[in-house]
């Protein structure tokens, strides 16, 4: 299973392995850890592909984007990178992570800033760009009503956003009758936990939030959102886009 998690820690460890392997072409991955599955690791490299070589999900969702744009947890800023040189657009791009962010200034991003998205006020955007499981800020279902509440007031008149995540349903064994069945005492499926190390530094550990559609859609629903379905990949993952009403 390929996971995309959070820089959210008390040590930069995407900082890190971004500037070692801008600087240096260090390919040392990150590791990802969860008491729920094995160990995985996240590429750096692929953390700096161009356009051609993001997954249809993220060239859909940079395709649809328009205005001024708000990248949420640039990284080494790729997305940004598309949308500022080759489509023209405004980008402010925001991330947790110093030392990814002084990559995304090298790389030529003119507005890079570190900022947690929660803390953001007082300006306003066309575009919020959540992408690479973007609901994982929300970190707990609880948290729904947070996110769309304080997004709104960061949205223009005709803004949207546009988020991609997976819905990790398809993990547990269907019955017979092909669905599943989940303990409604359990917290939520898709609330996990991880910490992420590199060269041996690892980070405390963190809540992320994979949501499957049909939970998006109702949250939208009840703080005045529309919830439209732009596309589904191949691995249980979609993009979405959502829009105050």
């Amino acid at each position: 299973m390929k996971k995309q998690v959070s820089s959210k820690a008390t040590i930069d460890v995407f900082g890190k392995a971004i500037s070692a392997y801008y600087l240096e072409k260090d390919e040392t991955p990150i590791l990802v850890h969860s008491p729920d599955f094995d160990d995985d690791e996240i590429l750096v490299p692929y953390l700096f592909r161009d356009f051609k070589d993001m997954p249809p999900l993220e060239q859909a969702a940079l395709e649809k984007a328009s205005g001024r744009i708000l990248d949420v947890g640039c990284g080494a800023g790729s997305h940004s990178l598309f949308l500022q040189n080759v489509k023209k657009l405004e980008v402010t791009a925001i991330d947790i992570s110093e030392g990814a962010l002084e990559i995304c200034k090298a790389r030529g991003i003119k507005n890079a800033r570190n900022i947690d998205y929660f803390d953001l006020k007082d300006e306003k955007f066309d575009t919020i760009l959540l992408l690479m499981n973007g609901t994982g800020i929300i970190e707990k279902l609880e948290n729904l009503d947070r996110f769309f509440q304080h997004s709104k007031t960061l949205l223009s008149k005709n803004g949207q956003i546009l988020i991609d995540s997976s819905d990790l349903s398809y993990l547990f064994d269907p019955d017979e009758d092909g669905g599943i069945w989940i303990d409604p005492d359990a917290p939520y499926y898709g609330e996990l936990e991880f910490s992420i190390s590199y060269k041996g530094e690892r980070s405390s550990e963190f809540n992320w939030l994979y949501l499957d559609y049909n939970s998006l859609a109702l949250a939208a629903e009840g703080n005045d959102f529309s919830c439209e379905l732009v596309e589904k990949g191949e691995h249980f993952d979609y993009l979405a886009v959502l829009k105050p009403l």
